[in-house]
């Protein structure tokens, strides 16, 4: 097979946790062409992978929009990929099988694929084992740990302490429930012992200020962090406590020790971070899980390798 397709729109904890089934397929598809099917938020971050020949950023045009929806279907009709590998496994993507055509093989869940994830429990699955089996399943044998030294970054404009903690007080607007209060994450700046940073998008510039009021000597990085310099300062950093949102998965696949805060809205059984020094804590309400709780959680990770 020559011509490959991988389609993984987002979101940005997902797409982190296809990197290994990023890395399967370049293993088992070595001499292949292979071209990623995403969004325009994680372009950049696949270009700096070692697992892409091409990647394609116009994988989620709007219904509305059927002129880019029509673009989309002669690209990837025109493409004549041999095989698909859907890790979306979403509607949307299942119904690109009809846009890319029959003939290509098909790795997903998409009525009359070639290659099936054939598993009726496969929604009760961590991603990453649910991926794994799916490419199992297709044929893949071979699962290497991802190389991930290209995920770094000149991080000198941030100016960083030698030492330092990470705050991931964000999650996504949509999903309250899934954030620890603004208030807990600044009583445990204050008591950090330690400078901290603060990650996060322009969306989380509140709730830095209110971190920064509790403790003066912290870092407000959020708005100011490619997904790679988001990586390189997880490398240098001692420990992490973040919710259960993107950019906690990746600090965390990046080998920051990691203690992710999971509530009612969301099951770590399912979607955990994963790392070398990832841990969960879970606490139904979260808004109800005190500080000096995940003190004692945080105590408790292995120090930075």
């Amino acid at each position: 097979m020559n011509r490959i397709l991988v389609i993984r729109l987002g979101a940005l904890g997902d797409f982190v946790q296809s990197f290994g089934p990023f890395a399967a397929i370049r293993a088992h598809h070595s001499g292949a062409r292979i071209t990623l099917l995403t969004t325009p938020p994680f372009a950049e971050l696949a270009r700096r992978s070692p697992w892409f020949d091409e990647v394609w950023a116009d994988g989620r045009p709007s219904w509305k929009h059927p002129g880019r929806l029509l673009d989309l279907a002669r690209r990837l009709r025109g493409a004549r990929f041999d095989r698909v590998y859907d890790l979306q496994t979403s509607s949307r993507s299942s119904r690109y099988r009809w846009l890319v055509g029959r003939g290509a093989e098909w790795s997903g869940i998409a009525r009359g694929a070639s290659h099936p994830h054939a598993n009726p429990e496969r929604d009760a699955m961590h991603t990453v084992e649910r991926q794994r089996e799916q490419l199992e399943m297709a044929g893949i044998r071979h699962f290497p740990p991802p190389a991930l030294d290209w995920l770094d970054a000149d991080v000198a404009r941030f100016a960083l302490p030698p030492r330092f903690g990470l705050l991931i007080p964000g999650a996504s607007p949509l999903r309250p429930l899934k954030r620890w209060p603004a208030e807990h994450f600044a009583a445990l700046a204050a008591r950090a012992g330690q400078p901290v940073a603060v990650l996060g998008g322009k969306a989380e510039a509140e709730i830095a200020a209110r971190i920064l009021a509790e403790a003066p000597g912290a870092l407000d990085l959020t708005g100011r962090t490619s997904f790679a310099e988001l990586a390189a300062i997880a490398r240098r950093g001692d420990w992490a406590v973040g919710n259960d949102t993107g950019p906690t998965h990746l600090v965390a696949t990046a080998g920051c020790p990691t203690l992710a805060l999971f509530g009612e809205d969301s099951d770590p059984a399912l979607c955990a971070p994963r790392g070398p020094a990832a841990q969960v804590l879970r606490h139904v309400p979260l808004a109800e899980l005190g500080p000096e709780a995940v003190r004692t959680a945080l105590a408790a990770l292995p120090p930075r390798a």
